[in-house]
């Protein structure tokens, strides 16, 4: 029964995933409320996959939990293109994002608009290879993996130029479209490797880091805010 029914939200994400760009070309979405308490309509899914990026989890998003406004999805996918140009042989993953409603959005306690998105850290495996980090059932999808006070992790690390690469990416193409990134919540203990990269002098000047610790790590990834104007 349990893998009947895994098969048939397989298939329903797959025909989700069929439609999400003429959904995404079609309606603009509309977000109301903050990102603790807020709601969203026409959202749209984020793709499974591209070139240079993937799902933290297929079921999940079978499940519903990777949707964003139309605007987040833009600039995420176009910031993935851009970073093919920039760092070819590095490989990306994003996990929650929220319900295609949005409202509460359990364990999370944002996430709740269409403005807030979870991303796995980019890491590099002994032979400096980029490879993803392992998402599954048994560490809860990537969330309950802790890195040390350096970023390392069994055979893998950080790669704190991709992540802060791809962080810089996310911002120009926000500004493109005339929204901004509200902050970023990064482990403030791992924050100096991210400030020594050569793009750390692009995020000390234009990107907010939250510096305050979080209720849970956010070392194993990034919990990024997009500033949209909202309904009330």
């Amino acid at each position: 029964m349990l893998k009947q029914l895994i098969l048939l939200l397989l298939c329903g994400y797959v025909s989700t995933q069929l439609f999400a760009i003429e959904e995404e070309a079609d309606t603009e979405s509309i977000c109301y409320g903050s990102t603790k308490q807020g709601r969203i309509k026409h959202a749209v899914q984020l793709p499974s996959s591209g070139n240079n990026f993937v799902s933290y989890s297929h079921l999940a998003a079978a499940l519903g939990r990777t949707y964003v406004h139309s605007t987040v999805r833009s600039i995420i996918v176009s910031a993935y293109k851009k970073l093919e140009t920039e760092l070819p042989d590095t490989q990306f993953k994003y996990a929650e994002t929220g319900f295609k409603k949005g409202g509460k959005f359990s364990p999370h306690k944002t996430h709740q608009n269409g403005l807030s998105v979870d991303f796995m850290v980019p890491v590099l495996n002994k032979k400096n290879k980029s490879v993803h980090l392992p998402t599954n059932v048994l560490n809860r999808y990537g969330y309950d993996i802790e890195f040390d006070k350096k970023g390392r992790y069994e055979n893998v690390r950080i790669d704190y130029e991709a992540l802060a690469a791809h962080i810089v990416y996310l911002d120009k193409e926000a500004r493109a479209r005339k929204v901004k990134l509200w902050r970023i919540i990064f482990d403030p203990e791992l924050q100096p490797f991210l400030l020594a990269t050569k793009y750390g002098a692009y995020i000390k000047n234009n990107i907010t880091l939250s510096k305050k610790r979080s209720w849970v790590r956010h070392d194993e990834h990034y919990h990024v805010d997009f500033d949209i104007p909202c309904k009330h």
